[in-house]
């Protein structure tokens, strides 16, 4: 996104509340389930995308607008220094402003973290649409306090989403309106990858196989397991796309045969995706990967790779399950996994995948999502869980 000189106003669409989304993850951040649900949001109302403050010396207190096709993303800024109680009233006041300008009168507050209750505690929505893509206590780094937002949340919302069923199956006591939403693929993009096509720059001299994974490397990443597999097998070459975040990048192993190209842009996946012989999750287990459904496993499918991954719940089942993903956990299995890909029949494979991947869709996710935001609006309480959590499956 480049910022735009002035402030662009957002399209207005007909009745439809607004949405101002409240989100732990930047907008310019891993391509994921907030970007691919705001972007189809906001076809058809506004929506305010405010992320988490950035620090930097000697600024004044504002909001950084800039624009990601019909997405108006807001970025507080604050001089460093800043404390976090003074962080809070600015947030606060500043989203205030944003919305006298933008005369955000009706609007629904759609929260991906529950901290940002702090600064919007005094609000009136139409309806709070919790979207618990992850157990967030879990993963490093959260703050002590997140627990008790985390329970106030869902105490307010008027409807509850789960990023997977094994989340949904922990949390479905807690709210009467709470709905599993697994993630979802958008196949046109990924398929792309099963065309031949030429190899990105930094990938092209790397020799084959390779074995790939894109996504955030984080302390959800087994680097036990990726170390082991590195020396088990110098023979195969061991790609990983993405961004380092919250753990030492120093801490990662280092083999002549593990290659990290670092962050790449969601259109450029296929291209990458395309050089590879097989896909990986190589995910620890551990509390922040207790929870999660990840994004990346349709999309390999989608891709056309045969799949590996550690045994995470929401990978076992259904993908597991379903003879779509091979399973493994320590490095000799996970070696003979791998092998095992490999020699899969990729036409039988991609064809069974196929089948799999017409039941689910970000375009479809969102509709049913939509469907459960506009009846929560107009009748703020709950629909039925089971004909919206089973239609998400």
């Amino acid at each position: 996104m480049n910022p735009p000189a002035a402030f662009i106003p957002s399209v207005a669409s007909s009745a439809l509340p607004d949405v101002i989304c409240l989100s732990h993850l930047r907008w310019n951040f891993v391509y994921q389930r907030p970007q691919h649900l705001m972007t189809r949001c906001a076809a058809e109302r506004r929506v305010f995308f405010v992320e988490e403050p950035e620090y930097a010396p000697g600024v004044r207190p504002h909001l950084r607008i800039e624009r990601s096709g019909r997405v108006t993303v807001a970025t507080p800024q604050c001089a460093t220094g800043t404390t976090p109680r003074e962080a809070l009233i600015i947030q606060r006041e500043l989203l205030n402003q944003l919305m006298a300008r933008e005369s955000i009168n009706r609007y629904v507050l759609w929260y991906y973290t529950p901290m940002a209750l702090a600064f919007t505690d005094h609000l009136s929505p139409v309806s709070i649409v919790y979207d618990c893509m992850d157990e967030l206590s879990a993963f490093k780094g959260a703050s002590p306090a997140l627990k008790q937002y985390d329970v106030e949340l869902v105490r307010r919302a008027t409807l509850v989403l789960t990023g997977g069923h094994s989340l949904y199956e922990a949390r479905r006591h807690t709210h009467q309106n709470i709905h599993p939403f697994p993630s979802s693929v958008d196949v046109a993009h990924f398929s792309a990858a099963r065309q031949p096509q030429a190899d990105p720059d930094d990938q092209a001299s790397i020799p084959h196989p390779r074995l790939g994974f894109f996504g955030v490397i984080d302390e959800r990443m087994d680097l036990a397991l990726l170390e082991g597999l590195a020396d088990a097998r110098p023979d195969w070459h061991w790609v990983l796309l993405g961004p380092v975040v919250k753990i030492d990048a120093d801490a990662l192993p280092v083999r002549p045969n593990l290659h990290y190209l670092g962050s790449k842009a969601y259109r450029e996946l296929p291209a990458y995706i395309a050089g590879w012989d097989v896909a990986l999750m190589p995910f620890a287990k551990n509390e922040a990967t207790r929870f999660i459904s990840p994004t990346k496993t349709p999309e390999y499918l989608a891709a056309g790779k045969p799949v590996v991954s550690t045994s995470v719940r929401d990978v076992v089942r259904p993908y597991g399950q379903a003879g779509l993903v091979h399973i493994a956990d320590d490095v000799r299995a996970f070696v003979q996994a791998c092998e095992a890909a490999m020699a899969d029949d990729h036409v039988d494979r991609n064809r069974r995948a196929d089948v799999f991947l017409r039941q689910t869709s970000w375009d479809g996710t969102w509709r049913q999502i939509r469907t459960l935001l506009d009846h929560s609006v107009v009748t703020n309480h709950p629909v039925s869980t089971l004909a919206a959590g089973e239609a998400a499956v």
